[in-house]
């Protein structure tokens, strides 16, 4: 550990580590476990903002996906659960609970009569716009530690990792 800078959660499972198997390089497990406890810390504070609407993360995303598409804002359920990374099964009671919620609905696709597509309602626009401007805000606040140059180094590197990782097929 650095003097420069106060303890955290990490250096103590580090120096534990150290002092039990002094053989390993255990610096990895610094740089990882931090991702994983920012990555913790960050969807609380989201989920938070999600919540002051009503919504829940997967709810947000769904919306959000929806409304970024552009007018109509309508999607086919494939686009929706390949662009959120679940399988068809939970996209399809995900939707059965917006469209429950009257946050979407399910129109006919005008280029194959025989599938669905789905669709903010009036309501599930409104919803979104006010939800993303609330978010944005939230993760303004939530950067506000960091100066730009140290933000856009950081996002860098999460580039460069993201990118590695990705590659590799994990």
């Amino acid at each position: 550990m650095s003097a420069e800078r106060p303890a955290d959660a990490v250096d103590a499972i580090l120096e534990q580590w150290r002092r039990e198997r002094p053989d390993l390089d255990v610096s990895p497990m610094g740089t990882i476990g931090r991702v994983k406890r920012c990555a913790a810390l960050l969807q609380r504070k989201l989920d938070e903002t999600f919540a002051a609407f009503g919504l829940s993360g997967w709810e947000f995303d769904v919306l959000a996906t929806l409304r970024r598409s552009g007018t109509p804002y309508c999607l086919a359920p494939t686009v929706l659960f390949s662009a959120l990374m679940v399988t068809s099964g939970t996209m399809t009671h995900r939707l059965q609970r917006l469209e429950g919620s009257g946050l979407v609905r399910r129109v006919p696709n005008p280029e194959d009569a025989r599938s669905m597509l789905v669709q903010l309602t009036p309501a599930g626009l409104e919803l979104i716009d006010r939800a993303v401007e609330a978010h944005v805000e939230n993760e303004h606040r939530i950067l506000a530690a960091l100066k730009p140059s140290e933000r856009a180094a950081l996002d860098a590197r999460l580039i460069k990792l993201l990118g590695a990782l990705e590659s590799s097929g994990e």
